[in-house]
This record gives C-alpha cells, sequence and structure tokens, in this order.
C-alpha cells in the first residue's frame, strides 16, 4: 500500500493525538502480536506501537515487517515508536486526501 506525501502528512496529524496501543519486547515481532496488530487495525485504521528499550531489533525494520505481514502503510518512524496505518474492509473512518492523477511537471524559470 503506498501512500502520497499529502496523505502520510494528513496521517502523520492524526497520529500525533494517539497513544501507543502496542508494546515490542524482548520477544520481538511475535506471530501474536503481528495478529492483534491486524486486528487493531480493522478497528482503528491508525495505530502506533511503542519498541521497548530491550528490544535489540531495528525499529524501522520492525515497522517494516509488521506493515508487510499486515498489509499496511508505515506512516512514520520516530524513535522507538511507529505509526502504521490501514483502511478498514468493513466501517472505513479515516477519509486521505485524494491521490492527484497528474504528477506536476518542475518549472525552471
Amino acid at each position: 500500500m503506498e501512500l502520497t506525501s499529502k496523505q502520510r502528512a494528513y496521517l502523520r496529524s492524526l497520529s500525533s493525538q494517539i497513544e501507543p496501543i502496542f508494546q515490542i519486547g524482548k520477544a520481538s515481532l511475535t506471530p501474536e502480536i503481528v495478529e492483534a496488530v491486524n486486528n487493531a487495525l480493522e478497528k482503528r485504521e491508525l495505530i502506533k506501537v511503542s519498541v521497548l528499550k530491550n528490544c535489540f531489533d531495528d525499529p524501522g525494520e520492525l515497522a517494516d515487517t509488521t506493515s508487510e505481514r499486515t498489509h499496511s502503510a508505515v506512516v512514520q518512524v520516530i524513535g522507538k515508536k511507529f505509526v502504521l496505518y490501514r483502511p478498514s474492509r468493513k466501517h472505513p473512518k479515516i477519509t486521505l486526501p485524494e491521490k492527484s492523477g497528474k504528477k506536476q511537471a518542475d518549472k525552471k524559470g
């Protein structure tokens, strides 16, 4: 799932108001965490995950792996936290800004 920079910025602004609902610790990314994140994405669409200090995996890599396994998009990774987005299949709540069909040409003057 690809997001435009405008969509990513919009989701970042929404995510600044939410608290992490999952913590990844020493056991790293377990199938149980992936399943729980998947369920939370279906209900909430936008979630924040915190990586604890005792987890030695890179938060960026954990975000990428989690997004692959849950078919979601990484909105951002800041320090030991990352934000994921996936529209709900049954009850979508978040309306993203439209993707523009045309890319603007660079104007050099």
